[in-house]
């Protein structure tokens, strides 16, 4: 099984992930001007586009742990899958700022003064450097500081999760699963590699 679905993912082309990845906001934008988000459109779009952003950080996350794990090779598509992640956060964040709340004033006083938004820009400003330095002609210029750089995905991801789960008031299941899966797979990540046995 795990043959086959690296067979697939070796002839999949990045550019489709671009390109399929690149339309559900735009499908998520005429759902909300046709009805197809119910009677809160505005907050409908920045919960699922919020919700898009998280899945396809967990999906980046988990790309290594599947390779070192199981055997399942997506690193080719990690990459996008970032990318995808920072598009999304960043649709999310434009919904709010033009579309929710549109005034200046009230935009530094929520973010100020509403700890889950706080942790919110926090989390998107960590995501900024990630994404202007996910290219080739950073890796090679930065050297193993990339590798570095690139650990802040961990603190992206746990901010995200946090963001969900403080947004979501009262006790609710979902985004405690997210926050879970996310340690889990921040949690794999920090697994030491074993050494080969000596012969």
């Amino acid at each position: 099984m795990t043959a086959t679905l690296n067979r697939l993912a070796r002839r999949l082309p990045v550019s489709a992930l671009y390109i399929i990845g690149a339309l559900p906001p735009f499908i998520l934008l005429y759902m909300g001007a046709t009805g197809g988000l119910g009677v809160e459109p505005i907050e409908a779009l920045e919960h699922e586009l919020g919700g898009l952003g998280l899945k396809a950080l967990i999906v980046t996350l988990a790309i290594t742990p599947l390779r070192r794990f199981v055997g399942l090779n997506m690193i080719r598509f990690r990459r996008a899958f970032g990318l995808l992640t920072f598009y999304y956060i960043c649709c999310h964040l434009l919904v709010w700022l033009f579309l929710d709340v549109q005034i200046a004033g009230q935009i530094w006083a929520d973010i100020l003064k509403r700890p889950y938004i706080t942790i919110g820009m926090a989390a998107w400003a960590l995501m900024v450097p990630l994404a202007v330095t996910s290219n080739n002609h950073s890796i090679r210029f930065l050297g193993p500081r990339w590798r570095q750089l690139h650990r802040l995905t961990y603190g992206v991801a746990i901010l995200g999760a946090i963001h969900f789960v403080m947004l979501r008031k009262g006790f609710q299941l979902e985004p405690l699963i997210y926050l879970t899966v996310i340690l889990a797979l921040v949690a794999l990540r920090m697994v030491p590699k074993r050494k080969p046995l000596a012969v």
